[in-house]
C-alpha cells in the first residue's frame, strides 16, 4: 500500500508539473476570491453587491500590475493575457448592469432597512423582532403607494421592467434566507415575524409581477412578429468582439457571413439536382425534412450516426478519443416545454434528444419530427458528442482545469462547427440528403451571423430576421420564430452568441491551416488544442505557434475567413 501510494504522489506530481506555471495559483485565487464574495454577496440586484464588485476587480487590477510579467513562462504570459482580458470583461458587464440598475433602482427605495437586516443575518445579529415587525409592515404599505404611483408612470420598455422585477425578487429571495434562519429558533422572532413576512413575501411577488408588465408597449413598435428586443449597438458589439480577441468589424464580419451564405446555397442547389428537383433547393429541403424516423426510433438512429462518426474519425486518424469518453456519454430526453424554445438536439455531457412525446399538439410533434430527421442530425451528432462537445467537457477536466474560468463561445462552440467543415472537406457525407442535412445547420450558422448583427445594429427588424430563416434557409416557421425569440427577447442571451458557431469555427479552421503549413498533422492539432483548455482562439494561436506574447495583448489576428 506504501508503496502504491508513493507511486500515486509521484504521478500526481508529474501530471500537475507537465502544465504548471506561475499564473496557476493566482487564476485560482482569483476564482476563489469570486466564489467567496459569490456566497457572501448573493443579492445580486443591489447597490451593495455592485459596489463591492467594483471593488474586487479594481483590487485584481492592482494585483496584475504588480507581477513580473517579463519573468513568467508562455503558458504563465498567456494565463496573465487571459486574466488580464477576463478582468476588463467582467467589470464593463457589471458596469453596464449596475448602470441598468441605478436607472431604476427607485422602484425599492423603501428597502433600506430590509437590506440590514439581510446584511446583520450574515453574522447572525439578533434582531428587535418587534421593531422588525414594524419595518416589514411599513414596507408593505409603502409597496402598495408605489404600485399606484408606477401605474401612471411606466418604464420605458421591458428592459427596464425586467430589470426592475429582478431587483424586486433578488430583495424577496434574500429576505426569505434570512427569515428562515431565525424562524422557530428565536422564539421572539418568530412570535412577531410569522405574520409579517409572509404577508411582505405575498407583496413583494405581486410588486414584481407589476414592475415586470409595467411598461409602455408603444415606446418600440412590434412589427408583426410579437417579438421586442433592443439592439445594443454597433459600439456595444465592438466591445465584446475586442474582448474575444477578433478585430473585425460588425460590417467586416456580415460581409464574411454572406460570402459563406453564397456558397452554402450554391451547395444546396448541386445537392437538389442530385436528388432529381433541379435547382429547386427548397423542395429537396422538404424531401429531406420527411425523412423522419417513426416515433420511438430516435435513440437508434442516433446510436448509428455515432457508430458512423466515429468510426470515420478514427479511420483517418484525426484526433485521439479516449475510450472512457467512448463508454461515459448518454441520453436523456428533451421535454415538450423546452422544444418549444430549442426544438433541436442540444449535448454535452449527454446528447438531449428532441423528438415528439405523445402529449405534444400535432402541429408541434411534427415540427420535432421534420426538424430532427436523421439527414438534419448527420452533422449534430457528432457537434453534440465526439469530437464536439462531450470530448470538449472531458478534455476540459483532465488538462489545464483552471482554465475554465476562460469559457467562451466562441472556442465551445467553434470548435464543434470546425469539425462540421472539416468532415464536409472529406466527403463526410454519404448521399445528397445528408449533403443537404449538413448544408441546412451550415447555412443556419452563417444566417446567424447575419441577422444577429444586423439586427443589433439597427438595421432589421425581428420579423425580418425570421422572414430570412424561413424565406433563404428554409427554416419551419414556429423554429425560426423560436431562433429570433430567443436571441433578442430574453435579456441571457449574450449579444455575440450567434457569431460564436461560425466565427469560432473559421478561426479553428485558419489556425489549422497555418499550423499544416508549419508541419503540423492534423492529428497534432487536434490533440493539442484539447489539452490547452478553453480560451479566445487568438491567444491559444500565440501558444500553439510560440509567438511572442505581449503584455498588453489586444485583437490583431486577421484570421482567413475562407472555407477552404
Amino acid at each position: 500500500m506504501k508503496k502504491l501510494l508513493s507511486c500515486l504522489f509521484v504521478f500526481i506530481s508529474l501530471s500537475s508539473s507537465i502544465y504548471a506555471n506561475e499564473m496557476i495559483d493566482v487564476i485560482n485565487t482569483f476564482r476563489a476570491d469570486k466564489f467567496a464574495l459569490r456566497r457572501t454577496y448573493n443579492i445580486r440586484e443591489s447597490k451593495e453587491y455592485y459596489e463591492r464588485y467594483n471593488q474586487f476587480y479594481t483590487e485584481w487590477e492592482v494585483k496584475l500590475k504588480n507581477i513580473d510579467f517579463n519573468g513568467l513562462s508562455k503558458d504563465g504570459k498567456a494565463d496573465y493575457v487571459l486574466l488580464r482580458n477576463l478582468i476588463e470583461k467582467e467589470e464593463y458587464l457589471l458596469n453596464q448592469d449596475y448602470d441598468a440598475f441605478k436607472e431604476v433602482a427607485s422602484v425599492v427605495d423603501f428597502a433600506d432597512n430590509l437590506y440590514s437586516f439581510i446584511q446583520q443575518r450574515r453574522r447572525g445579529t439578533q434582531p428587535d423582532a418587534k421593531a422588525l415587525a414594524m419595518t416589514f409592515n411599513d414596507a408593505e404599505k409603502r409597496i402598495s403607494e408605489k404600485i399606484k404611483v408606477l401605474k401612471n408612470n411606466e418604464f420605458e420598455d421591458w428592459l427596464k421592467a425586467e430589470k426592475a422585477a429582478a431587483i424586486i425578487y433578488s430583495l424577496q429571495r434574500g429576505l426569505g434566507e434570512a427569515y428562515k434562519f431565525y424562524y422557530d429558533y428565536d422564539p421572539d422572532f418568530t412570535w412577531w415575524m410569522k405574520t409579517p413576512y409572509a404577508s411582505l413575501d405575498q407583496k413583494l411577488k405581486e410588486y414584481a409581477e407589476f414592475l415586470s408588465e409595467n411598461y409602455s408597449k408603444d415606446s418600440q413598435k412590434d412589427d408583426g412578429s410579437g417579438i421586442i428586443g433592443k439592439p445594443v449597438g454597433r459600439k456595444t458589439l465592438i466591445k465584446n468582439l475586442e474582448y474575444e480577441f477578433i478585430p473585425y468589424t460588425p460590417e467586416e464580419l456580415i460581409e464574411t457571413a454572406e460570402s459563406q451564405f453564397a456558397w452554402c446555397k450554391a451547395e444546396m442547389i448541386k445537392a437538389a439536382k442530385e436528388m432529381g428537383y433541379g435547382d429547386d433547393w427548397k423542395a429537396a429541403l422538404e424531401h429531406v425534412k420527411n425523412t423522419y424516423v417513426a416515433p420511438g426510433k430516435q435513440p437508434e438512429a442516433i446510436n448509428s450516426l455515432y457508430d458512423h462518426s466515429v468510426e470515420f474519425i478514427e479511420e483517418r486518424d484525426l484526433i485521439t478519443i479516449p475510450e472512457l469518453a467512448k463508454e461515459t456519454w448518454g441520453m436523456i430526453m428533451m421535454t415538450p416545454e423546452r422544444q418549444k424554445v430549442n426544438p433541436f438536439f442540444t449535448g454535452g455531457w449527454e446528447i438531449s434528444i428532441s423528438y415528439p412525446t405523445e402529449g405534444m399538439e400535432h402541429e408541434d410533434k411534427l415540427m420535432s419530427m421534420r426538424g430532427n430527421n436523421p439527414n438534419f442530425s448527420f452533422p449534430t451528432v457528432q457537434h453534440e458528442l465526439h469530437p464536439g462537445h462531450n470530448l470538449q467537457f472531458y478534455m476540459n477536466q483532465r488538462n489545464k482545469p483552471y482554465r475554465s474560468s476562460f469559457d467562451t463561445p466562441f472556442w465551445m462552440e467553434g470548435w464543434a462547427l470546425y469539425w462540421e467543415i472539416i468532415l464536409w472537406n472529406k466527403e463526410f457525407p454519404r448521399t445528397p440528403e445528408e449533403k443537404m442535412g449538413m448544408l441546412f445547420w451550415r447555412i443556419h450558422r452563417c444566417a446567424r451571423i447575419i441577422f444577429s448583427l444586423k439586427y443589433q445594429l439597427g438595421e432589421w427588424t425581428p420579423q425580418q430576421c425570421i422572414d430570412m430563416l424561413v424565406d433563404e434557409v428554409g427554416h419551419e416557421y414556429a423554429n425560426a420564430e423560436a431562433e429570433v425569440r430567443r436571441s433578442f427577447a430574453t435579456s441571457y442571451t449574450p449579444p455575440l452568441y450567434q457569431l460564436a458557431y461560425m466565427i469560432g469555427g473559421l478561426q479553428f479552421y485558419a489556425l489549422r491551416n497555418e499550423l499544416l503549413e508549419k508541419g503540423w498533422t492534423e492529428k497534432e492539432f487536434h490533440d493539442r488544442v484539447m489539452k490547452e483548455h478553453m480560451m479566445p482562439v487568438a491567444v491559444l494561436r500565440l501558444l500553439l505557434e510560440d509567438k511572442e506574447i505581449p503584455k498588453n495583448y489586444k485583437a490583431n489576428w486577421k484570421f482567413s475567413t475562407e472555407f477552404k
